[in-house]
């Protein structure tokens, strides 16, 4: 029989939690139990454990590898060195606005619950169908676009060992990149249905391998190059040549920042992977804000890093260069080619990335599972009772498989058209920040003053900070929608706005005709 016996409460009064372990464990389930739910998931996980998976997520290796091309083709050098901090920074408020939410509410479902508690019970199940959706609809498009950008390294680094481009190299086709693609989530659903403590484990030498990695490549890559730019190129120069038909420099700075935004996402992870960590209230937060923080300082350094070794963006931006146009690739590849005669170093280089962004994708389809877990166990989910089962390991092991089918489903629309699965993926970054945004805007409105936070609070600055946040999610919103070519055609219109905007049809569509009927937000799994 269904455990699932009514609404859960406003969450009670704030119950503090232990430092302990042993007092941490009992203090977190009794939270747990105020906040309506019985403890089923293993809380296994410590601070460095809960920060690991989500600084694997984020993975500025991964980000800005992939994007690094956007970088240069708006703006170059200039954009990509001040425009970085500037988001790190922006992106770092907000996380402080989700962490403050993340103490006073720590429970795998996140984003969702916060919305809930924090709008009462009249509109309470709204704000949670509503976020709930862009979150875990947002979290699926991210597991989709890493998973599909290492398939894509994968096809350059066997591009380049075979040859290059101009050398008459292996050029896999869409359909072989799919392959990988599906490859790829299949064993990170496998390691998914591993116990907490190999996760935990794996997650570890994730974020070691990322942190490391950066260092390595950061120094590397300029020390090998034969030609490397000078300072003054790379704090002062700004790329106008981007062969997009855009010459307002204002607008190509801004077009500039979304290689940085991108990168920065994914770290609700935390949030999500709660009620399996230990002293719940302060290492979920510390988790949220230490990952960016921590991201954005490395991050910058391997920018400065690989931007000295740029010396001829158009070439590196040539899709008919060695690497096929992959500039990051590019770079590595003729850095130790000039060097050495041939770029071996530079293939192995990629594939320190290529292991980086592997973990990258294994946290997110964590983080996914536990959202998608959480989120049935509330039933809103098609077949909820299906997906919040765990396993004899405490393992929400339908919902890390579910997770990993429909990531592998959204890629397939790259076979039809990469206009279209442009579109699907814009989802990651956009559903992810209107979903962060959502509970926030109700703790600096509707919960202005009836909110409670937990040991980690902004005090008397919570409502400012909240404030910037949701102005800041509003401004990228605008700039993820901008054109990002001219003319304006079938091939060069920016999808993101059609994208989002048929996902919220959806999710107010489906809640108008149905939802709204059955569906009353958070539920007790605690039996009376």
């Amino acid at each position: 029989m269904d455990s699932r016996v009514g609404i859960a409460e406003e969450g009670g009064p704030y119950h503090p939690l232990g430092d302990g372990d042993t007092i941490a464990f009992d203090s977190d389930d009794v939270r747990l139990k105020q906040l309506g739910y019985k403890q089923e998931l293993s809380r296994r996980l410590s601070a460095i454990a809960n920060f690991s998976v989500t600084f694997s997520i984020i993975s500025v290796l991964t980000g800005l590898t992939t994007t690094y091309s956007t970088g240069l083709t708006y703006g170059g050098p200039l954009t990509m060195v001040y425009g970085w901090p500037i988001v790190g920074m922006l992106t770092l408020i907000v996380g402080l606005s989700m962490a403050e939410i993340c103490s006073a509410f720590p429970t795998s479902g996140g984003l969702y619950f916060w919305s809930a508690k924090l709008c009462g019970s009249e509109w309470g199940p709204f704000a949670s169908w509503i976020t709930g959706w862009f979150n875990i609809v947002g979290q699926w498009a991210v597991t989709t676009s890493i998973d599909f950008s290492l398939a894509q390294l994968i096809q350059v680094i066997i591009l380049l060992s075979t040859g290059g481009k101009t050398g008459g190299g292996y050029e896999a086709s869409k359909y072989v990149v799919i392959g990988f693609h599906g490859g790829i989530l299949l064993l990170h659903a496998i390691i998914n249905s591993l116990s907490i403590s190999w996760l935990s484990l794996f997650g570890q030498l994730a974020a070691a391998w990322n942190l490391v990695g950066v260092f390595v490549l950061m120094i590397l890559i300029p020390c090998v190059a034969t030609e490397r730019a000078s300072a003054k190129f790379v704090f002062t120069h700004f790329n106008t040549d981007n062969g997009e038909g855009i010459n307002n420099k204002l607008y190509i700075f801004v077009l500039g920042l979304l290689m940085s935004q991108y990168t920065l996402t994914g770290y609700d992870a935390s949030a999500h992977m709660t009620e399996e960590t230990k002293s719940a209230d302060k290492n979920g937060p510390r988790g949220i804000i230490s990952s960016i923080g921590i991201s954005v300082i490395v991050g910058w350094g391997y920018i400065l890093g690989i931007t000295f070794a740029v010396t001829n963006i158009p070439f590196l931006l040539d899709t008919n260069n060695d690497a096929g146009g992959y500039a990051i690739a590019e770079i590595f590849y003729l850095a130790f080619k000039s060097r050495y005669g041939n770029g071996v170093g530079g293939i192995i280089c990629l594939g320190v990335v290529a292991v980086a962004i592997f973990f990258c994708g294994m946290s997110s389809v964590t983080s996914n599972s536990r959202m998608a877990y959480a989120f049935s166990r509330d039933g809103a989910m098609p077949f909820s009772s299906v997906w919040h089962k765990v396993n004899n390991q405490e393992i929400p092991i339908n919902a890390v498989w579910l997770s990993a089918f429909i990531s592998f489903c959204m890629a397939l629309t790259s076979l039809g058209s990469l206009v279209a699965f442009q579109a699907m993926v814009s989802i990651a970054t956009i559903g992810l920040y209107i979903a962060y945004a959502l509970p926030i805007f109700f703790r600096v409105t509707l919960a202005r003053k009836s909110f409670i936070p937990g040991p980690f609070n902004l005090g008397r600055y919570g409502i400012f900070v909240g404030w910037v946040s949701v102005l800041w999610v509003a401004t990228i919103s605008i700039l993820f929608s901008l054109p990002v070519a001219y003319p304006i055609t079938n091939e060069t219109l920016n999808y993101t706005p059609v994208a989002v905007g048929c996902l919220l049809f959806l999710i107010i569509s489906s809640w108008i005709f149905g939802a709204r009927h059955w569906f009353r937000g958070p539920i007790t799994n605690i039996s009376a």
